[in-house]
């Protein structure tokens, strides 16, 4: 593998993913809108995924050993991928994500349920429906899920590629613009309860860094189909509360009838099987094992030695 494309690529693990193929020796080119330059050693490419001109123009005379696409977020950007890039890749990855598996389906509470394998969604068979409003920002926000799935559905469904959908568990990291972690510290340090909902049910997740390695390393394989990356050791709301708090009090609190749950606080179980990822040969991570240094490092403290 000598030349890899990523699909954004600006933020989060999708920079420090951009960094781990160029330090490895692989050529790299990144395609976005052009609001932020790539790290040094990296090739931009400027367009708008969602405009099909304007993507086909910026990939002419270009073909790519793989495409890692971190942006793929309907079934009409995928569509118009698969129209953009094939015969221009060997291999096609899509950052994906364990809100797949939120399908409204009621699942069980008791007794506990198993750990939710790649075969619960399967985009062989799931609908695609194209002419639903995927151009309002609204919606697709709305929508996050399905849109996931409907995309994953398209390009498993094309045939122009090998491709492969990396199902990632709820990512943590320092650099997280999402403020998830920052409403329990700050409710925790302000004496405020965290809202918790009564079942309390646990989540997979995994570290920012973790999933940009993975999907590195994916990047070189010959593997296909999706594929669930997750540390071991799933985590309950409260059991966040705990690890944030750290020995301090901390209070929890249900829901009110017209208020949100804290977030990955969840009323159905959340747990995600990884053990493809494990027998594909990419070893993982547990929660507990990089959190604590996680947690230290979004409030500027050191561990203890």
């Amino acid at each position: 593998m000598e030349n890899v494309l990523v699909i954004g690529g600006n933020r989060y693990f999708g920079r420090q993913l951009v960094t781990r193929l160029r330090d490895s020796g692989v050529r790299v080119s990144v395609l976005n809108r052009g609001s932020a330059p790539p790290p040094p050693g990296v090739t931009p490419l400027i367009a708008d995924r969602s405009d099909e001109a304007a993507l086909t123009a910026a990939l002419a005379g270009r073909d790519f050993d793989a495409v890692i696409d971190q942006v793929c977020y309907t079934p009409r950007q995928a569509a118009s991928a698969v129209r953009a890039f094939a015969g221009r890749t060997g291999r096609y990855l899509m950052t994906s994500t364990i809100e797949v598996y939120d399908t409204g389906a009621q699942q069980p509470i008791s007794p506990p349920p198993s750990p939710l394998a790649e075969s619960a969604v399967d985009p062989e068979r799931w609908p695609v429906q194209l002419e639903l409003p995927w151009e309002e920002t609204e919606f697709v926000e709305a929508s996050y899920g399905e849109g996931k799935r409907q995309a994953e559905a398209v390009f498993t469904r094309s045939g122009a590629f090998p491709f492969v959908s990396v199902r990632l568990g709820h990512v943590l990291g320092a650099a997280d613009f999402t403020g998830r972690l920052a409403h329990y510290t700050d409710r925790i340090d302000a004496g405020r309860p965290v809202l918790v909902h009564p079942e309390d049910l646990p989540s997979s997740y995994t570290h920012d860094t973790e999933a940009a390695a993975f999907l590195a390393w994916a990047a070189g394989r010959e593997f296909t189909g999706p594929v669930n990356l997750a540390s071991h050791g799933e985590l309950t709301a409260t059991d966040l509360c705990e690890l944030i708090a750290a020995g301090r009090p901390y209070r929890t609190a249900a829901p009110e009838p017209g208020q949100q749950a804290s977030p990955f606080s969840f009323d159905r179980y959340y747990g995600m099987d990884n053990s493809r990822a494990q027998q594909l040969g990419h070893p993982l991570t547990h929660t507990r094992d990089w959190l604590p240094g996680l947690l230290a490092a979004t409030r500027g403290q050191e561990l203890p030695a």
